[in-house]
This record gives structure tokens, C-alpha cells and sequence, in this order.
């Protein structure tokens, strides 16, 4: 069983390196535009990008495990292929999907969900002081 004290650097290390997941219904730089915005649910609640890890079998697709874990949260297996923007399957086992905090407290109890963090965009290095320490002092 790992550490209590390396799980958090591991799903963070999940976060940054699932951007890198090959199977997709959209291209990565598609689904940064979509993740970008919010949504609003038709119950009026707004919507927005969550990333979801699971512990998948390794028996099952991971694209039908992800649809069937969602599809009681969202209602119907067709609002959960339309609430799902990415399905990851290899740096991680997840998918994005946008949802509303009720369902993101609904998901997070489901079996073999791990975790459900907001989507956001992280950006490696940026500014004047990066830049200098990047390029060690040299340009």
C-alpha cells in the first residue's frame, strides 16, 4: 500500500502527465478550448471541466467503464457520451467530462472512482524571472 504522504504528488503527477493520453474523441488542442469555458446544466446549475481517475479492470475497455461509471450521475449512458470530453488510457485511467458540483459530489462516491479534481491549465514556465532561469543567465 503506498504512503499517505505520496498519493497527493501522485495525482498531481497524473494531472500534468494525462494531458499526454492518447485516445481521445477530440484533439488535445480542441479540448483545451473546451475545457477552457463553463457550461450550464439544464437544471441551472453551471457546469465545468473535471478531470476523473479511476481504477479501472483491466479486463474492461476503459471507454465503456468510463461511460457505465458516469451514466447513473448523468442519467442515461447518451448524456454520458455527451458529458465526456476525454478519455484517458495511458498515461492515466480516466476521462474529463464537464459536471455540475452535485454531480461531481455524486461521482466522487461511485465504485472505483479515486478522485475528481477541476480541470485547469498549468503552465510549466512564463514571465521575465522564468525566462533567466531557464536560460541560466545566459541570453
Amino acid at each position: 500500500m503506498k504512503s499517505p504522504s505520496k498519493i497527493p504528488i501522485f495525482f498531481a503527477l497524473l494531472q500534468i502527465f494525462s494531458t499526454l493520453a492518447i485516445s481521445s474523441k477530440s484533439s488535445p488542442s480542441s479540448l483545451m478550448a473546451e475545457g477552457a469555458g463553463k457550461s450550464t446544466a439544464g437544471d441551472g446549475e453551471s457546469a465545468s471541466v473535471h478531470i476523473v481517475y479511476v481504477d479501472r479492470p483491466e479486463s474492461e475497455d476503459p471507454e465503456a467503464f468510463h461511460i457505465r461509471t458516469l451514466a447513473p450521475i448523468v442519467g442515461s449512458e447518451e448524456a454520458a457520451k455527451e458529458a465526456v470530453v476525454y478519455h484517458y488510457t495511458h498515461a492515466a485511467s480516466g476521462f474529463s467530462a464537464r459536471l455540475t458540483p452535485k454531480q461531481v459530489e455524486d461521482l466522487s462516491k461511485q465504485p472505483g472512482v479515486l478522485q475528481v479534481l477541476p480541470d485547469k491549465v498549468l503552465h510549466l514556465h512564463g514571465g521575465q524571472k522564468a525566462a533567466k532561469i531557464t536560460t541560466m543567465g545566459l541570453m
